[in-house]
């Protein structure tokens, strides 16, 4: 059973509704079977259980109806109010955090994902240790340390976790250091890179696929990619270009995960162009637009009240196909007069070619043409041009084939790399 707490006065990014869809789209996404949903409305958060007594019977109620093993709460459950709605319900409840953080576990495919989603799995269950120790509450009386069994445990357990915690920061500080090593390798090689963010199942995968030609699993559930793939493509003017796929954004994301991904979107801010992949077909489109861009704020690279940083964004309309025809006459003129949006469905290709254009005249937009004379004995330097730049002419000078005049064009960050080439 989906239950999502509607809190009087507390401030949400999307409607009850759309909240409870998300829930159901995060239930489905880990393999459970969904047999009832309800929104609650909560007038006054009760500390010991979140509802009210009579919201947590008709709960009750509903999983004897339905014969329902688990209740997920789409919001967050502290330990107490946890272990006390599993009392009355005599069922197994988790809060969104904990569904999340499952989610995240089961996903999870690189060494670095794998080691973030333990250590916040860990920090999450530091705070609620004490509920794998109820038949231990009733504690004998002592001093110091004679003090219960149970708290004896629970210390026990606390300092075991702490130490792993230690251990898996080290084990992530040394990834992330190879992961910069490898950012620094690939910011001194001539090829640009457009990241690919967005909500959760916008279809960001799916255009990845469709753009590579790759196999990155794309399917219709929430946070269905978690560790960033990165593949070369070919576009207009642009020999090749680095294309990666990020972690989907969601709304109140647990904050032990905010930590823990927060490496696996640095990829972003390492990028010479961001598609912003958005689901167009969601009624919920402008306020995952708004939590998206939230989050890229908070990375240093959309800056000001427009929406712009330092790095250029490119807002990707997708699921153009999944969209009514009164929808599709509705947004057409702001998709065309606009040059930073591009409608596409990623499904059936329709307006990638369009995409395409686009992102090659972006990366080749601060391209300058320049002339240089080259010795024909300098190979590397030649040979580099031809690799990375868009030759327009090679020629000898005066008729001399022991030097090349080359025009080339070339942007602002290959002229850069070109200058630091010292002549053979």
């Amino acid at each position: 059973m989906v239950v999502c707490p509607d809190i009087r006065g507390e401030r949400y990014d999307l409607a009850a509704d759309e909240r409870l869809d998300e829930a159901r789209g995060l239930a489905l996404a880990i393999g459970l079977v969904i047999a009832d949903s309800i929104v609650i409305p909560v007038r006054d958060v009760k500390p010991n259980t979140l509802f009210g007594s009579g919201q947590v019977e008709n709960i009750a109620i509903a999983c004897e109806q339905n014969a329902i093993d688990l209740v997920t709460v789409d919001g967050a459950l502290s330990p107490i109010q946890q272990r006390n709605l599993e009392d009355k319900l005599k069922r197994k409840v988790i809060d969104r955090t904990g569904l999340i953080l499952e989610i995240f576990g089961e996903r999870a495919a690189t060494a670095e994902g794998r080691l973030q989603v333990e250590l916040a799995h860990l920090d999450y269950q530091q705070s609620r240790l004490v509920r794998s120790w109820t038949h231990l509450e009733r504690q004998r009386g002592g001093f110091g340390f004679l003090g219960g069994p149970g708290e004896t445990q629970i210390e026990a357990d606390r300092r075991m976790i702490r130490q792993r915690m230690g251990r898996l920061r080290r084990e992530l500080e040394q990834v992330r250091r190879t992961r910069t090593l490898h950012r620094e390798r690939r910011e001194r090689a001539p090829w640009p890179v457009i990241a690919l963010v967005g909500y959760t199942n916008a279809g960001k995968s799916t255009l990845f696929n469709r753009l590579t030609g790759a196999n990155v699993m794309a399917e219709d559930l929430l946070f269905a990619t978690l560790d960033p793939t990165m593949r070369g493509i070919e576009l207009p003017g642009v020999t090749k270009a680095i294309l990666s796929d990020t972690v989907g954004f969601i709304s109140d994301l647990p904050t032990q995960l905010v930590a823990a991904f927060r490496a696996t979107l640095e990829e972003v801010t390492a990028a010479d162009v961001i598609c912003h992949v958005r689901d167009m077909s969601s009624e919920a489109a402008e306020a995952q637009k708004a939590q998206v861009m939230a989050v890229l704020e908070d990375l240093g690279v959309a800056g000001n009240e427009d929406g712009e940083g330092d790095i250029p964004i490119l807002e990707v309309w997708n699921k153009w196909d999944a969209l009514t025809a009164e929808q599709m006459d509705e947004l057409a003129p702001f998709a065309s007069d606009s040059r930073d949006v591009v409608a596409v469905s990623a499904l059936t290709g329709d307006g990638v070619e369009d995409l395409e254009t686009h992102l090659g005249a972006m990366l080749t937009s601060s391209a300058q043409t320049i002339e240089v004379e080259i010795p024909a004995a300098d190979g590397r330097r030649l040979a580099w041009l031809h690799a990375h730049g868009e030759v327009l002419s090679d020629r000898p000078v005066d008729g001399d084939d022991s030097v090349r005049t080359i025009r080339v064009r070339l942007n602002a960050k290959e002229l850069g790399q070109f200058e630091t080439l010292s002549p053979a």
